[in-house]
């Protein structure tokens, strides 16, 4: 399969998922001529520059659609866009500019195509996978240097979208120091992957909590890559609720999450005294995780449809 990809600042995981697939993969290719469109099976973008720059859309599917080469947007950022003219989200939608919508998010919002595709994020394995460890060691006691660990973006003064979660990680640290209990809440952006996952893997609790996604709206229902990469490396992980979470894992089995912050430290302290329980939800979430929630995965089912797709429209 050959596939134009659209991705001004790169999307490695799933690019190199679709490579897994066999797929032939052009990058930015947003005005081909007849001789690069030749025996090329579809064009996948990223949803915001598609948004952004909607004359430059609209001329590549009219281009695409003679051809019976869909469009697909790929957006991790719904349902709120932070950045983006709600004008521009409804005029896309009026337009219905792609052909598929493929989203982390089924939260009803506008519709931007005929087609609409639960695109979950997943677990790069590239980076985030067990790094020579094994499941068993991570059962024993001693193997942890934290109770309770979270890495990603706590600049809540440079970030807007991240103040609601700086301001719940520095409340929670200090009910959480009341308990003689152990955290470890580091800004990402200065660590290595090698040094994020060390922390993921001696840590007895991970946390996921907010996200730039939900900024904007009180709801929240598409999964963070978090709640991936933490598990394909054998980290238990403690999230916050999410609607989709259901789809993905198996709840109480292959997931665990908390309401608020009552419930947050309550959940703390019941899985730091039941490590055996924590494992045993942290080592099936890592199976499930690896077999079904992986880039390889995504782009599999992206390939399906774009099969199906061309299928039924090029009859």
């Amino acid at each position: 399969m050959r596939v134009i990809f659209n991705f001004r600042k790169g999307f490695a995981a799933l690019r190199e998922g679709l490579e897994a697939q066999g797929c032939e993969v052009i990058d930015n290719l947003w005005s081909p001529s007849d001789a690069q469109l030749a025996n090329v099976d579809a064009c996948i973008i990223d949803f915001y520059e598609g948004v952004r720059q909607p004359l430059r859309t609209w001329k590549l599917k009219s281009r695409l659609r003679k051809l019976g080469i869909p469009l697909i947007g790929i957006d991790r950022d719904a349902p709120w866009h932070l950045g983006i003219r709600r004008r521009r989200l409804w005029l896309f939608s009026f337009f219905q500019s792609l052909d598929i919508y493929a989203t982390h998010t089924l939260e009803p919002s506008l519709r931007f195509a005929p087609k609409i595709l639960y695109q979950a994020n997943a677990a790069w394995t590239r980076h985030y996978h067990l790094h020579g460890m094994n499941l068993e060691e991570m059962r024993l006691p001693d193997f942890f240097r934290y109770d309770v660990s979270f890495v990603g973006n706590l600049d809540g003064e440079r970030y807007r979208e991240h103040r609601a979660r700086a301001r719940f990680f520095s409340e929670l640290e200090q009910r959480l120091a009341g308990y003689g209990i152990n955290c470890l809440f580091r800004q990402a952006e200065n660590l290595s992957i090698n040094e994020q996952v060390e922390i993921i893997q001696r840590s007895h609790i991970n946390l996921n909590a907010y996200a730039a996604a939900d900024f904007g709206g009180a709801s929240r229902w598409g999964l963070p890559e978090r709640c991936y990469g933490v598990p394909a490396c054998g980290g238990f992980l403690l999230s916050d609720e999410r609607r989709h979470a259901r789809d993905d894992f198996e709840p109480g089995v292959e997931w665990a999450d908390f309401r608020d912050m009552e419930d947050c430290v309550a959940k703390i302290r019941h899985y730091l005294a039941h490590p055996d329980e924590s494992r045993a939800i942290a080592e099936a979430a890592h199976h499930r995780v690896m077999r079904d929630h992986t880039y390889e995965v995504r782009a599999k089912m992206l390939c399906s449809e774009i099969k199906k797709w061309r299928l039924l429209t090029n009859k």
